[in-house]
This record gives C-alpha cells, sequence and structure tokens, in this order.
C-alpha cells in the first residue's frame, strides 16, 4: 500500500534570521567524506531535510534547492511556504510549486540552517521512474559554495574539505586546474569543439545533473551546426516538460588540456529550452558522460575547477542504439523459489555402493521488485520497426526476468555493440507478446 504524504506547512511571522550561509561542518573537523549511488552518471546523494533524509541528485546546473516524489516519506515538515510558479527545460508551460524558508539541511557531519527550498507540487515529475531509486530532490549551489567539493567518480565518494590553503595547494599538486566563472550560482568554462575541421569556441555550463556528455544550441550561434548524419530523439525531462532533440557525433571536444574524440553530443530543440534563462554567450552544457572520467575538485570561491584522469579517461562514448527508453512504474510482489540445504534420509548400499537418499525441499519466498515499462519508442529504430510500443510492460530481457535486472543495467545492454540481438517479451493489453530487433549504429 502506498504510504500517504503528509505535508505540514507552517506559516510564521518573519523573524530575521542572521545565520551564516552554506553548509557548515559541524564540528571542527577539515573534511568528510561520504558514499554517493552513481547511476546514469548521475550522482545521488542522502541528506536530510529538516531531520528526514532524503535522496537528492546533486546537480552543479541548478541554482535552487528542489523538492519533488515525496511519496516515501512518512511526514516532511516546511516552513513559511508560499504558492509560486517554477519554470524550467522542457516544452510545456510553467509548473505550481511552493517556495519554503528556514529549513536545515544536514549532509553528514554538515548542516546549513535557514535554508530556502521549492517544491514541486506535480507528482508527473518524478526523476525517481526514471534511475530506478527514489529521488526526492535535486540540490545544486548550495551545496558548492562554501567549499572544496570533491566528486571521486570510480570511488564514488563525495569528499567536502574546509576551504583554506592547505587544503587548496595539497589538490593543486595532482591536478590540473581548469578556470571557470561563477554566474547566476552556477559554473561556466571556455572550451573548444571542432566541427568541419573548425575551432569553435564555446562557453558551456558545467552540468553534472545531466547525463550526457556535451549539449549544443545551435540557435545560440551560427557556427554550430547539427551534422547532417542525426536523428531525432528524447533527451530527458526538466521543469517544463519533455526535452527533445537530436544526437550527433562532432569530430572533437577539448576542455584545457584535455581532448575527446567523436563524443556523442545532444542538439535539444529550440522549444525545450525556451524557458531557460540562459547567461550571456553560453552556447551550450558539458555534462556527466565527460566529467565521470575524471575526479574533480569545484572550488567555487576561487573560481576554479580541479581535474585529474581517472580509468574511464579514454572509455569510447556511446549511445542508446536501441531507440526504447525504460522507465520504472511501480513494484509488483515475485515469488521466488529457493531450494534448502537438505540431509540424506537414509544409505542405501548395492553393488556400485552405497547410495544417499535425499528428500527434495522447496520454499518460496515473496520479494516486492520493479515494474519496468517503455516510457518512450524513437521512431524507425530497431525496437519501433520491431513493433515495440509505448506502455508495453517489460516480462523478459533475452531470456531473462526482467525484475532481476537494475535500470542501468537495462540501459547499459541498449548501448552495447552494433548487431547485438534483444529480445523482450512484454504484456500489453494483458496479451504475452515477443519481439527480437538488432542493435545498429546509426552516427
Amino acid at each position: 500500500m502506498k504510504k500517504r504524504i503528509v505535508i505540514i506547512l507552517i506559516y510564521l511571522f518573519a523573524c530575521p534570521v542572521f545565520a551564516q550561509q552554506g553548509f557548515q561542518f559541524k564540528k571542527d573537523m577539515n573534511k568528510i567524506s561520504v558514499p554517493f549511488k552513481l547511476i546514469n552518471n548521475l550522482v545521488f546523494v542522502p541528506i536530510k531535510v529538516n531531520g528526514v533524509e532524503l535522496n537528492f541528485l546533486l546537480d552543479t546546473g541548478v541554482s535552487e534547492t528542489i523538492l519533488f516524489s515525496l511519496e516515501d516519506k512518512k511526514e516532511v515538515r516546511f516552513f513559511n511556504a508560499e504558492k509560486i510558479l517554477l519554470k524550467g527545460l522542457g516544452s510545456q508551460e510553467a509548473v505550481e510549486g511552493l517556495k519554503s524558508t528556514n529549513n536545515v539541511l544536514e549532509f553528514n557531519d554538515m548542516k546549513y540552517s535557514n535554508h530556502m527550498l521549492y517544491i514541486i507540487l506535480d507528482p508527473e515529475f518524478n526523476l525517481s521512474s526514471h534511475v530506478g531509486i527514489p529521488v526526492n530532490g535535486i540540490i545544486g549551489y548550495h551545496f558548492f559554495q562554501n567549499n572544496l567539493i570533491e566528486v571521486n567518480y570510480r570511488k564514488k565518494r563525495v569528499i567536502v574539505y574546509k576551504d583554506n590553503d592547505k587544503n587548496r595547494k595539497k589538490i593543486e599538486k595532482s591536478y590540473k586546474t581548469i578556470p571557470i566563472t561563477v554566474e547566476k550560482s552556477k559554473p561556466y568554462l571556455k572550451s573548444t569543439i571542432i566541427q568541419d575541421n573548425k575551432e569553435i569556441p564555446v562557453k558551456l555550463l558545467i552540468d553534472i545533473g545531466n547525463s550526457d556528455a556535451i549539449w549544443l544550441f545551435q540557435d545560440r550561434s551560427e557556427l554550430i551546426k547539427v551534422p547532417a548524419k542525426n536523428f531525432e530523439d528524447f533527451l530527458g525531462r526538466g521543469f517544463s516538460g519533455d526535452v527533445k532533440g537530436k544526437r550527433a557525433i562532432i569530430k572533437k571536444f577539448e576542455m584545457g588540456d584535455f581532448e575527446f574524440n567523436n563524443p556523442v553530443v545532444a542538439f535539444p530543440d529550440s522549444v525545450s529550452i525556451r524557458n531557460v534563462n540562459m547567461v550571456p554567450d553560453r552556447k551550450g552544457s558539458v555534462g556527466g558522460e565527460i566529467m565521470k572520467r575524471f575526479t574533480v575538485v569545484f572550488d567555487y570561491q576561487n573560481s576554479q575547477m580541479y581535474l585529474k584522469k581517472n580509468s574511464d579517461y579514454s572509455a569510447p562514448f556511446s549511445y542508446n542504439k536501441s531507440g526504447v527508453e525504460i522507465q520504472q512504474n511501480g513494484l509488483q510482489w515475485v515469488q521466488e523459489t529457493v531450494r534448502m540445504e537438505t540431509v540424506p534420509l537414509s544409505t542405501k548400499y548395492n553393488e556400485s555402493g552405497g547410495v544417499r537418499v535425499f528428500m527434495d525441499d522447496f520454499k518460496y519466498k515473496f520479494q516486492l521488485k520493479p515494474i519496468y515499462e517503455i516510457a518512450y519508442v524513437r521512431q524507425n529504430s530497431p525496437a519501433a520497426n520491431a513493433g515495440l510500443q509505448k506502455g508495453d510492460v517489460i516480462i523478459l530481457i533475452n531470456n531473462n526476468p526482467i525484475h532481476k535486472l537494475s535500470l542501468q543495467e537495462i540501459n547499459a545492454l541498449f548501448k552495447e555493440e552494433e548487431e547485438k540481438w534483444i529480445t523482450l517479451e512484454v504484456e500489453r493489453k494483458s496479451e504475452i507478446l515477443k519481439f527480437r530487433f538488432q542493435l545498429y549504429n546509426i552516427l
């Protein structure tokens, strides 16, 4: 049974609070280290909001803290709430929300008092179904503003260092320094793309909340062109709805001394980004598919980003070759048979020796497992040509029960090498159907 969400809105007469802004160490500490979950190049961390632990997407691409999908929490308390409208990525209009002040956030041994956050009321805005774990919010600038923040993608740990010269000098010894600017509470860097053998300087938002490698806005520069070899695709979901556009490969991307050949780039359509309030000269974003190839340290106070290559640096760029997007849509009880350890009931002897007789014994257990369904099918893709449709509930993938796989493992299958065959068994309107298609590279 679904837990009922109780949002308690407490309206208080305003009184001035002069607490220091940003996350502060509770104790006399130099650093803290906290594990995170890495899913589809995205970083998820646990943060308490007014005493209740929630899962947050760590996202340098947002300035404010945003909450949503609170159904799995019995009670969440917010203070000084007022109704507002929120706009962002997506083709639809603004969504209704709440603004709340005087909240307390806690991240391990760090605390942020008097924090303002926004709450999206639309239940359709849901990241959980796209990543396969509960996600209750997004946190950006306020996480990064005061301290040195290391994101170690290989070890899956966030390390927060106290902002002082000793820590900074230690980092500078083993990292490459990239100058950044922090504008409207978001970090930007100057980089270069190479298209048609032309070097094009681009100012990009550093957006670790975007799982793609690079986004480029063709309507922001006459020099940025969508390559002739491209395909229409679903790029993600923003505050204002679905984000659609094209995917293609460009020749090269350069970021400081680092170079990447043949990255897969997304070109969102102009309708999807019309509500985004952009800083001057921004031409796109650099996202998680690039950033995961480094250990990254953000230093907002000194307008620096520090990078150190990890073992994923030279990994090839990939994309979903199936043309189908999968999302989690609830849970179901699944019966599993477990064979129990048995002891021999008797021992008999014959000419060939002893024969041990066992009594087979089984037990059954029921577990809640995710339900996966098709959320989007790209036109003229292998999945579409095979006959798969939006809303199909997946039962088996390559003859394996779908509930034994995570959403990330399913997505990885669709990004594998060309010519691999995929078999899906699905339920559609109470009918069981089987489809088979072959992955192929269209770029």
